[in-house]
């Protein structure tokens, strides 16, 4: 279903439907849990920082049947979490029903603002129902939990499984699992790549007010060819044209549109670092321990940016910004300037600070020299 509409309808159908329920009577929590169904709506990035989430509570409460009620858009996240049983689409009418009809010991309304999913949460009658108290949905929970833009969103996720004895903890570096069928294939499509390395480069977002732009990061990749080292660009087939205009002239190689999910963590897990506007993909770098790059503007940063000395959050931090709230971003009457802003020799020095950093950068260039010289021999 479009996005929009899904926002229309959780405005008018939303605020209806929550009305027409009495609030629950808060239970205790139970000594042993069987079944846990989480709620996760929405985009690749909140599915992504909700997975240290569901690893923590599969080691609390290991023997747990673990289910994730998603959407078709973000779904195919969770299968870099072996600890997902079972991920059903919430806007797939079978899938739908058939969560509300199964049996739980306790669901978790994960999504922080719309309603309909805390309808959803209140229809399976669990026992125990947890969710963000931001608005009127707070009322179809027995356990409603403060939410906060100034938290990072994993921290913000793990404020709901505190009900559950789940504490916040420090994020493991590595956190996602890619199939090993996904690994075979990345290896396949980079085969004919210069073995030296290369840069993963994400130029799409879900909203435009967040893309930097393709000729940006051509002129990047061209910076960077210059050191020897390639970029890979990585996206949808909405990113498959821009793809073309970063790796003109051969100083990479366009694989937008042509990977999956899975494939595109694969692909990124074999790079040296990312670099990507305020996205999902830029999660799934985070939780694949790689460096990044990522350029922040409309989006808070405070809430989605990489932590870490491991990443390079360039942000121009204008009065205007940020402005998104909810993941709603109202349109910019200034040609999007806290994006204009970001040039390309900031981005290309932050790169090499990584890469440097690392150790990246000297790897690269002797492997290239060694290269060159076998060649010459």
């Amino acid at each position: 279903m479009n996005t929009r509409l899904m926002k229309t309808l959780d405005a008018v159908l939303g605020r209806l439907a929550v009305s027409l329920f009495a609030n629950p009577v808060k239970r205790s929590m139970s000594d042993k849990l069987n079944t846990i169904l989480i709620i996760r709506p929405g985009g690749i990035g909140d599915a992504v920082l909700l997975i240290p989430v569901i690893r923590a509570l599969k080691e609390k409460y290991p023997a747990a049947k673990i289910t994730v009620l998603a959407e078709r858009r973000n779904n195919a996240a969770f299968a870099l979490c072996a600890d997902v049983d079972c991920v059903l689409c919430y806007d797939r009418s079978f899938d739908l029903l058939t969560a509300i009809r199964a049996n739980y010991d306790v669901v978790i309304d994960t999504e922080q603002w719309h309603r309909l999913s805390a309808v959803m949460a209140r229809l399976t009658r669990a026992p125990m129902l947890i969710g963000y108290a931001t608005n009127e949905r707070s009322r179809m929970f027995d356990w409603r939990i403060p939410y906060s833009h100034d938290d990072y969103e994993s921290e913000s996720f793990f404020n709901l499984a505190a009900p559950l004895d789940v504490l916040s903890r420090q994020v493991a570096e590595r956190f996602l699992e890619i199939p090993e069928a996904a690994i075979a294939n990345a290896s396949k499509m980079l085969i004919d790549l210069d073995s030296t390395g290369f840069v993963a480069v994400f130029p799409g977002a879900s909203i435009a007010e967040r893309r930097w732009g393709g000729d940006r990061f051509r002129h990047v990749a061209v910076l960077l060819s210059t050191l020897g080292i390639q970029v890979v660009v990585v996206g949808g087939n909405e990113d498959r044209e821009q793809g073309e205009v970063i790796v003109a002239g051969g100083v990479g190689l366009n694989l937008a549109g042509r990977t999956s999910l899975v494939e595109t963590a694969a692909v990124i897990d074999k790079s040296v670092l990312l670099v990507s506007g305020d996205s999902g993909v830029l999660h799934i770098a985070v939780g694949l321990g790689k460096p990044t790059v990522s350029l922040f503007g409309p989006g808070r940063a405070r809430k989605w940016a990489p932590r870490g000395r491991r990443h390079s959050v360039i942000n121009k931090e204008l009065p205007c910004s940020p402005c998104t709230t909810y993941g709603t971003t109202p349109s910019c009457p200034d040609n999007i300037q806290c994006m204009q802003e970001i040039t390309v020799d900031e981005v290309f020095n932050a790169i090499t600070m990584q890469l440097t950093s690392s150790g990246a950068l000297g790897s690269l260039c002797c492997k290239r020299d060694w290269i060159e010289v076998a060649t010459a021999g």
